[in-house]
């Protein structure tokens, strides 16, 4: 094996733990939607008893499922570049630029195995 076999098993071995590891973090903040279930949705808090809830307890449960949603959508974000890095490397377009198809820095790619463009252009996605 060489040293780009070696760096490329490393990378997918990386991203495929970070991609087990977002999915459990999804299933604390939410649950897969029926009906599409590659998409997460954030999971409302449950009440407990009968009738309205206090409105200091409503509002908390509010602030609550608004932090899950933004916690959901982020962790939803990394997953689809993780996912999309794996598909890359199955499709042997990974390590590639998208916008000058030069290939990317390993440096780059160990700090973020996910990345799509170089460092010159990592602000032009």
């Amino acid at each position: 094996m060489n040293k780009n076999q070696k760096n490329f098993t490393e990378l997918r071995n990386k991203l495929l733990a970070e991609k087990k590891l977002l999915k459990n973090e999804l299933g604390a903040v939410g649950r897969r939607n029926p009906d599409n279930p590659e998409d997460w949705e954030a999971v409302p808090p449950e009440t407990e008893g009968e009738g309205e809830p206090d409105k200091n307890i409503a509002a908390d449960m509010i602030e609550g499922f608004e932090e899950a949603v933004s916690i959901e959508g982020e962790l939803e974000q990394r997953l689809f570049q993780i996912t999309s890095a794996l598909n890359r490397m199955e499709a042997g377009t990974y390590g590639t630029c998208l916008v000058c198809k030069k290939e990317i820095e390993a440096e780059r790619l160990a700090a973020n195995g996910a990345a799509t463009t170089c460092i010159e252009h990592k602000n032009n996605k």
